[in-house]
């Protein structure tokens, strides 16, 4: 039986916020918001790219999940974004001011950044 990823669970402090900076500055594409309570959503974002995983924009609700947002992954590159054209995607980053902490540099793989989402969360762009 053939499996795939379709989802990954993003903690973040604001739904709105969050939409408009993936959809803004990113070019993702919002997929789904349906309301679930008075709480709680279902946000689905993915990038442009066919099959692409999208990610479910999770508001925080705890105090321990508040706390990871921008954090998940204890300061690690936390996701990995590819794309068909690295010095278009790399000046789409610096016209929205999106911070690059890293980079770009030329890897055995490609082209290579890291930059900062809206939280501090940390992504390889990749070309």
């Amino acid at each position: 039986m053939p499996h795939r990823l379709m989802h990954i669970a993003l903690v973040v402090a604001d739904y709105d916020e969050a939409i408009a900076w993936y959809t803004e500055k990113l070019g993702f594409s919002l997929v789904e918001d349906t309301v679930l309570s008075d709480v709680k959503r279902w946000v689905l974002v993915q990038p442009s790219g066919e099959g692409s995983c999208q990610l479910l924009l999770a508001k925080a609700a705890t105090e321990e999940q508040k706390s990871r947002v921008g954090n998940q992954t204890g300061g690690r590159v936390f996701l990995f974004l590819h794309t068909d054209d690295f010095d278009r995607d790399h000046a789409n980053l610096i016209a929205q001011g999106i911070t690059i902490v890293r980079g770009p540099s030329e890897e055995e793989y490609g082209k290579v950044l890291v930059f900062a989402d809206l939280y501090g969360n940390l992504w390889d762009l990749i070309g």
